[in-house]
């Protein structure tokens, strides 16, 4: 089947080692994006899930605004390609980690996020029709290793807390081909009118949903309130176009590697202030997952 426009994907514009530049985004995106886990379970304390995802839709949205730059509009052809990261890239998983946190924990979801190289590996092999080299395969299979091993524990807490794993892989998947997806228009663009334009429409996709939660499901209190706060205009305006900036400089398949110190932050986070426990095979999991990810980020063959 031809690719079409739509789903396509670019390489980077550098393919060199990354230099302080690239490792500073990945720095800031890792620590920004490591703390969301432990900031969407003190957000569920007082608002409903798709309340979660709209109200840091929202932040987002008006962080962005403020900025001129971020008030550039894209061309018209340009608007389905955005319309679709809006549900892939914001909507979409954007509501599935909240849904999923109300059954596993932010360590656990922390965790799993480092399948995110892994998985986006996967989609650029597809959508740029070039097999993954020695590395990356082994990587990738390493990678689903971790991953059932971080899942395991959860299994004999029920039903629920297996849907929460599943959840937040399915919101992974979204991530893995909206970072490919994205790179052409970020290209193009630049990141800041990219994720304003992205973020608008994921707010609108989302929106009906988060405001019936907000009348059903609200429990105002100052913990959850400056939790969503910060998820938004730090989590979703800051990190999004940090994140867009480095995929569009190094492509989807390295700039993926900003979930390498994710886990680490998150299950700081929830083990210390929330006293959250993570079982030990998760840990071994997460080693693997991490070394997966570390084989799939390399050059060569």
């Amino acid at each position: 089947m031809a690719q079409t426009r739509l789903i396509s994907t670019a390489e980077g514009t550098s393919q060199a080692a990354f230099g302080a530049t690239e490792w500073a985004l990945v720095l800031a995106v890792s620590g920004i994006w490591g703390s969301s886990f432990f900031l969407i379970a003190e957000a569920l304390e007082g608002f409903a899930p798709a309340t979660v995802a709209m109200l840091r839709l929202t932040f987002g949205v008006l962080t962005l605004s403020c900025v001129a730059a971020a008030r550039e509009p894209i061309a018209v052809e340009d608007r389905p390609r955005a319309a679709l990261l809006g549900v892939t890239w914001m909507a979409f998983p954007l509501a599935m980690f909240p849904i999923a946190e109300q059954w596993i924990s932010s360590s656990v979801a922390g965790m799993l996020n480092g399948a995110m190289p892994i998985l986006t590996a996967a989609v650029a092999t597809v959508l740029l029709r070039r097999l993954p080299g020695r590395n990356q395969r082994i990587g990738m299979a390493v990678g689903c290793l971790g991953i059932v091993a971080i899942a395991v524990p959860t299994w004999a807490g029920g039903s629920k807390l297996a849907l929460g794993v599943v959840l937040v892989l399915a919101a992974l998947c979204g991530y893995a081909v909206s970072a490919n997806v994205s790179v052409p228009l970020t290209q193009r663009y630049g990141s800041l009118p990219t994720q304003r334009a992205v973020q608008t429409r994921g707010l609108l996709f989302i929106a009906p949903f988060g405001l019936w939660g907000l009348v059903r499901d609200t429990h105002l209190a100052w913990r959850p309130v400056l939790a969503v706060a910060v998820l938004g205009i730090v989590g979703t305006g800051v990190a999004f176009v940090l994140a867009g900036r480095l995929l569009a400089r190094v492509g989807a398949t390295r700039g993926a590697i900003f979930t390498y110190l994710m886990p680490v932050v998150s299950i700081f986070l929830g083990v210390t202030i929330r006293g959250e426990n993570v079982a030990p095979l998760a840990i071994g999991g997460t080693a693997l997952v991490l070394a997966g990810a570390v084989l799939c980020a390399r050059a060569g063959r």
